[in-house]
């Protein structure tokens, strides 16, 4: 008993290496991926680190550096009858992966079509908001650990959509910059940054450094695993106990419902054609910073 050393599962060693459970371990933790996949919550403006429903870590930063490994093709819709109740599981009423129509899945739908919903009315919601929800999921690494586990990101509309304002953008206006120099994220660093003066947590996006050759090799191998895969696909618990809050009253009659361009938060924009801007992208780490700076002054 002597011989024997205390286990440090930190001192991995390389054949453990893989990022993913193995089927042997998904067996023994019942079968199921929820209680494996790993994710980032922005609760209460913090940045929490999720792993079998439970916290693990909360970050003190404003900010978290992480790459974007994979994303689910389309924004989805989630529409609860009922209001939030912390620490009370309940499934929502109707739910859509692509935004377009109701998941086959949902049995009572709230319309045939997302665009003729009365849950998409603007004031069907608390105050001025919507009732029906978007959301966006992401595969991310963090940027510290690009060979460690795959997290889930799942982004509020506040997120998603909007203006840029400088430096600050959501999610789509990111990426369209990022694209403008025909830039994918997966290339690069990317800071998640909380809006300091939103009342619910809302994150900016900010491009920090190239990837290096290895490092991408790792971030293309990861956006592909299992892990990425599940992290951006929508599932909607059907655990014994979780159902959705039944809906009272009569059922709104479904109308068209004219979208409005542009809408506070909750609501993509109309993209317009940007304007001409510098064409020229740095192959170098290292060089991103005089790019941005180039941008910037050109928005200027």
């Amino acid at each position: 008993m002597s011989n024997l050393t205390t286990f440090n599962p930190s001192q991995l060693p390389a054949f453990a290496r893989k990022g993913e459970l193995s089927e042997i371990a998904k067996a023994l933790t019942g079968g199921g991926t929820g209680s494996t996949m790993k994710r980032i919550s922005t609760k209460g403006g913090v940045f929490r680190l999720i792993a079998g429903g439970k916290e693990v870590a909360a970050i003190d930063d404003r900010h978290l550096d992480v790459v974007i490994v994979n994303a689910a093709p389309k924004v989805s819709r989630t529409f609860y009858a009922g209001q939030f109740v912390e620490g009370q599981a309940t499934a929502p009423n109707c739910w859509s992966a692509d935004g377009d129509l109701p998941d086959p899945s949902v049995k009572e739908p709230q319309a045939k079509s997302c665009a003729t919903c009365p849950q998409n009315i603007k004031g069907s919601g608390q105050g001025d908001s919507r009732a029906c929800r978007f959301s966006q999921r992401l595969a991310v690494v963090l940027a510290n650990d690009i060979e460690g586990d795959v997290m889930q990101l799942t982004l509020a509309a506040t997120s998603i959509f909007g203006k840029e304002d400088g430096d600050k953008r959501p999610l789509q206006a990111y990426a369209r910059f990022l694209a403008a120099q025909s830039i994918s994220p997966e290339t690069l660093v990317t800071r998640l940054k909380f809006d300091t003066k939103a009342a619910v947590p809302k994150l900016f996006f900010q491009p920090v450094r190239w990837l290096d050759d290895t490092e991408f090799e790792t971030v293309t191998a990861k956006g592909q695993t299992e892990d990425a895969k599940r992290a951006i696909t929508m599932t909607v618990s059907q655990a014994d106990g979780v159902k959705p809050l039944a809906l009272e009253g009569k059922k709104p009659e479904a109308k068209a419902v004219a979208v409005e361009a542009e809408e506070a938060v909750d609501e993509p924009e109309v993209r317009k054609e940007a304007k001409a801007k510098p064409t020229a992208v740095p192959k170098k780490a290292g060089n991103l910073a005089s790019v941005v700076s180039d941008w910037d002054a050109d928005d200027e």
